[in-house]
C-alpha cells in the first residue's frame, strides 16, 4: 500500500464507498501489430487463405489472453485503490494518477476530498444519496457528544522515499517537492480530519458536508522539501465553535532515521448539511490536561486576531498615522526635484513601480477537479495560485524564490464547473530579500459578464540576494503596499516564534 493512515480509535472507512477509475490510454493494443497501425488485410486465397486464418485464429487466442491480463490487473489495480481509499483518502488520488495515468474517483461521503463524478447521473444520484442523511443533523450542538482533541488525530504517510515511482507528480524542475501539491494534500487531510471529529457513531459515518473557509497560516521551518524522503503528516481538531472547526496540522519529513518538522497549519473548516446548503453544528470539544488547554485557548486567541484584523482593514478603516507617514514618505521619494509638480513622478534607483509587476493567468474550471457538488476544490485553487504567486517571485527577483509564509486565504465564494477562472498577482511589498505576494481569483461569466472575487491568497517569499524595491504609484497601489507590509510582519512574527527558525532555514 502506498500511503498509511492511523487513526485514534477507529477507522473512518465507512466514509469511503467504491472508487472508478478511467484510462487515456485509449485502444489496447494488438500483439503482432506495430502500435498506430491497422491490422493488414489478406486477399489471397487457397492454402495462403488457410494459413492466414489459422494466424488469425492464433492470433485471436494470443488476443483473449492479453485482454484476460489486462482484466485482472485491473482487477488488481481497483482492489488496491479501494483499500487506499478506505485507508487513506488524502494521497489515494496521487496512487491511482500514477498508476493508471489518469486521477480517478473516490466517492466519498463527505464531499470536498477529491470526488471526481464521471457524469450528471452520478451527481444527481449521489445528492439524492445524501438526503437521508438529514435525519443525523442536531437540532443544537448540546445534542451532540463532546469528542477530545485525539479522537481526531490522523498519520499519513507519503512515501516519496520508500517509492520512487510516486514522486513524478510532486517532483518540481529544481529537484524538489512541489509545494503547491502539498497545499492540496493539507486541504484534504483537514477535511478528513474533521469528518473524523464530526462522525455519528451510530451510523459510523459524518452526516457533515465540511467546506474550507480559512487557511489561517502555514508556516515553514525548512526552505528545501526533498523529493527523495518520506514525508508524514499530523494533524487534529484544535478548537470548535458551534458549527466551525479550527485544525492544526504538521508536515514532517524523515531524516536519518528521524522525523523532523517541516512545516506547521492552520486552517478554519466550517460544518454544513448533506446538501451544502445551510449551516449545521459540530460536536463540542474537551480539552484534556494543560496542553491541550493552552491549544484550545490559542484557537479562541486566533479567533479574535482574525476578527481585530478584519475590522482594521483598509477597505473598512483609514490606514494608521505611522501607515500615513510611510506612503508619504514614498510619495516624497518619487517627485522630481527638478519640477515644483505633484505630477511628476521619477523611479527611485533599483526599484519598480508596482503596476510594472503583475501576473496574470487563467483556468478553465473542467469537472476533473470537481466535488460532488459540482464545485472546484479549495485545494486545487491553492496550488494555482500559489504557482501564479511563485512565477511572480521568480520573474521580480530574477532568482529562485523559497516560500516562508502562507496566510489569510479566504475562500469567499464556491467556483463552479464551467467557470472562467482568472487569476492576478501581485508584488505588493518587498524587505531586503523578501518580497509579499498576494494573489486575487475571480470567476467570469461570459453570459452575463460578470466579475465575483472567490478568493485572496497572501504568500510570503524569501529569495538568495535582495530585491528592487516595490513602489507604489496610486492611492489604491499604497493601499495595497500597506496591506502587504501588514501581512509581512504578521508571517515574520509568527516564524519568529518558532524555535529555530532560522538555523532551520539553511539549505542542506
Amino acid at each position: 500500500m502506498n500511503a498509511v493512515c492511523k487513526q485514534n480509535q477507529y477507522s473512518n472507512s465507512e466514509d469511503f464507498d467504491g472508487l472508478g477509475q478511467s484510462s487515456r490510454q485509449g485502444r489496447v493494443p494488438v500483439p503482432g501489430v506495430a502500435p498506430g497501425r491497422r491490422q493488414p488485410r489478406s486477399y489471397a486465397g487457397g492454402e495462403e487463405r488457410q494459413a492466414t486464418s489459422r494466424a488469425f485464429s492464433q492470433g485471436s487466442k494470443e488476443i483473449k489472453r492479453h485482454f484476460a491480463s489486462c482484466a485482472r490487473r485491473s482487477r488488481m489495480l481497483s482492489c488496491r485503490c479501494l483499500q487506499l481509499n478506505k485507508a487513506c483518502p488524502v494521497l489515494a488520488r496521487m496512487l491511482t494518477s500514477t498508476t493508471s495515468g489518469s486521477q480517478a474517483s473516490q466517492d466519498i461521503e463527505g464531499g470536498h476530498v477529491p470526488i471526481h463524478v464521471n457524469n450528471g447521473v452520478d451527481h444527481v444520484q449521489a445528492m439524492n444519496e445524501r438526503k437521508a442523511l438529514h435525519t443525523l443533523l442536531a437540532k443544537n450542538q448540546a445534542d451532540l457528544p463532546p469528542k477530545k482533541m485525539k479522537d481526531s488525530y490522523i498519520e499519513v504517510l507519503l512515501p516519496l522515499g520508500s517509492q520512487p515511482e510516486i514522486r513524478e507528480k510532486y517532483l518540481n524542475v529544481h529537484n524538489s517537492v512541489r509545494f503547491g501539491r502539498i497545499l492540496e494534500d493539507l486541504d484534504s487531510l483537514g477535511v478528513l480530519i474533521c469528518y473524523t471529529h464530526t462522525k455519528h457513531e451510530a451510523a459510523q459515518r459524518s452526516p457533515l458536508s465540511i467546506v474550507t473557509a480559512l487557511v489561517d497560516k502555514i508556516g515553514l521551518r525548512k526552505e528545501v522539501i526533498h523529493p527523495d524522503c518520506d514525508i508524514k503528516f499530523t494533524g487534529n481538531v484544535s478548537w470548535v465553535g458551534r458549527t466551525s472547526m479550527e485544525v492544526k496540522m504538521h508536515m514532517l519529513q524523515l531524516h536519518d532515521g528521524i522525523y523532523s518538522p517541516v512545516l506547521d497549519a492552520t486552517f478554519v473548516m466550517v460544518a454544513r448539511d448533506p446538501e451544502n446548503k445551510r449551516a449545521a453544528y459540530v460536536n463540542p470539544l474537551v480539552p484534556e490536561g494543560p496542553e491541550e488547554e493552552k491549544i484550545f485557548q490559542e484557537g479562541e486567541l486566533n479567533k479574535s486576531r482574525r476578527t481585530d484584523f478584519s475590522k482594521a482593514s483598509l477597505l473598512k478603516m483609514a490606514p494608521t498615522s505611522e501607515e500615513r507617514n510611510i506612503v508619504h514618505s514614498i510619495f516624497l521619494n518619487t517627485l522630481d526635484p527638478r519640477t515644483i509638480s505633484f505630477r511628476s513622478r521619477l523611479l527611485p534607483s533599483n526599484s519598480v513601480w508596482m503596476e510594472d509587476a503583475k501576473f496574470k493567468g487563467l483556468e478553465i474550471c473542467h469537472p476533473q477537479e470537481r466535488n460532488i457538488f459540482n464545485r472546484v476544490f479549495g485545494g486545487f485553487l491553492m496550488r494555482k495560485a500559489f504557482e501564479l504567486g511563485w512565477a511572480s517571485a521568480c520573474s521580480y527577483g530574477n532568482s529562485r524564490p523559497y516560500v516562508v509564509a502562507v496566510d489569510d486565504i479566504m475562500f469567499q465564494k464556491p467556483v463552479e464547473i464551467g467557470s472562467l477562472l482568472l487569476l492576478s498577482s501581485q508584488v505588493c511589498y518587498t524587505e531586503r530579500n523578501y518580497i509579499q505576494i498576494r494573489v486575487h481569483t475571480e470567476v467570469y461569466d461570459p453570459s452575463t459578464r460578470e466579475h465575483h472575487t472567490t478568493n485572496v491568497f497572501h504568500f510570503t517569499f524569501m529569495l538568495d540576494k535582495e530585491i528592487p524595491q516595490i513602489v507604489p504609484k496610486t492611492y489604491g497601489e499604497s493601499m495595497l503596499y500597506l496591506d502587504g507590509k501588514r501581512h509581512f510582519n504578521s508571517a515574520m512574527t509568527e516564524n519568529r516564534t518558532v524555535p529555530q527558525q532560522n538555523a532551520t532555514f539553511g539549505r542542506k
